[in-house]
């Protein structure tokens, strides 16, 4: 007994020594490959298809200063205001599903979204939901809201083998992620929920009924702020940043 002991502190604390090490690098060093980029190029060699990953990482003052605002008004709209995890989304979230219906409100913020990308895998089971919170916590605690918002849009998936926004930008938009319009970075934001059947270089009607709406809630949302800074209220038309409510 006393062996399983002294085993199982060890790798307890193995764990939680080499997690928290691994948040503190990548708090400065780019995220390359993603557990997602892996586990997708499998799935293609097993379906027989070629290997497809395109994902070049840019820094945040690279990208489109919409991009930021864009993610915030379709994903995460009080990202700048809480911790990690936004209680009142999860509430709205929990008492609409339990309403029942087809379409599941999700209430999962950038900083989660974040932690499942770059440290987890796909997923649904309390194991993975568990170490997504504890991922969560430690990217709030070492990394800057401007580093999680640079590691997330570098990281995400954002079409079939295309991960991160530079990489979007040029096989859907022709351009660079610096060059992206308000309205490119709005129907980018509206394939999030699934970027893989929805395409932001054919998009459908309803893409661009989501783009729309998207565009209209970036009004609400400030300026990103850049490293260091305060976000500022006046850059927004309304909304929580604004009134403080």
């Amino acid at each position: 007994m006393k062996l399983i002991r002294k085993i199982i502190i060890r790798v307890v604390a193995a764990f939680f020594a080499s997690t928290i090490l691994a948040v503190i690098v990548l708090r400065f060093v780019p995220v390359w490959v993603t557990p997602l980029m892996v586990i997708r190029c499998v799935e293609q060699s097993n379906e027989g298809r070629s290997l497809k990953l395109h994902h070049h990482w840019v820094s945040l003052d690279k990208m489109s200063p919409h991009m930021p605002v864009a993610v915030m008004a379709s994903e995460d709209q009080r990202f700048l205001l809480h911790h990690g995890f936004d209680y009142d989304a999860i509430q709205k979230a929990a008492k609409r599903n339990l309403k029942g219906g087809k379409n599941k409100l999700g209430g999962s913020t950038i900083t989660q979204q974040t932690a499942k990308n770059v440290f987890l895998w796909p997923g649904r089971s309390w194991v993975r939901k568990g170490l997504e919170a504890y991922f969560t916590a430690l990217i709030e605690l070492f990394w800057s809201k401007q580093r999680i918002m640079e590691v997330y849009l570098n990281s995400i998936e954002m079409g079939d083998g295309i991960y991160g926004l530079d990489a979007v930008a040029e096989y859907h938009f022709g351009t660079t992620a610096d060059r992206l319009s308000r309205s490119d970075c709005a129907l980018i934001a509206a394939t999030l929920p699934n970027p893989r059947r929805f395409s932001s270089r054919e998009p459908s009607a309803y893409m661009r009924q989501r783009q729309r709406r998207i565009e209209h809630e970036m009004k609400f949302i400030p300026t990103f702020p850049k490293e260091g800074e305060d976000y500022d209220p006046t850059t927004a038309s309304g909304g929580v940043y604004r009134n403080g409510k």
